[in-house]
């Protein structure tokens, strides 16, 4: 349970990172920042092991970067693609 908990506030703040990174509004919701942080945090380890840096004496900052890089990628594909729905939606109304 406990793990779960720890997924989620990763997830948050990774993703909150990404999105400070990235310039200009990026209208997404919350809950879509959380599971763009937790993919960003799965994958940027993955890559971190596929290069060998994934575990290091002290902080993993090299790990860490590539977490919030790959999010940030993701907060770039998911935004237009989240605002297109929205707007989609809002125009099916009327």
């Amino acid at each position: 349970m406990f793990q779960l908990i720890w997924i989620v506030l990763a997830g948050l703040v990774i993703g909150l990172l990404a999105r400070l990174v990235v310039r200009g509004p990026q209208k997404i919701p919350l809950w879509l920042t959380v599971i763009v942080g937790i993919i960003g945090a799965l994958v940027g380890n993955i890559i971190a092991g596929a290069i060998g840096v994934a575990h290091t004496g002290g902080v993993d900052w090299i790990r860490h970067i590539l977490q919030v890089g790959v999010a940030a990628g993701l907060v770039v594909l998911v935004t237009p693609v989240w605002m297109n729905r929205q707007s989609q939606h809002s125009d099916s109304r009327y």
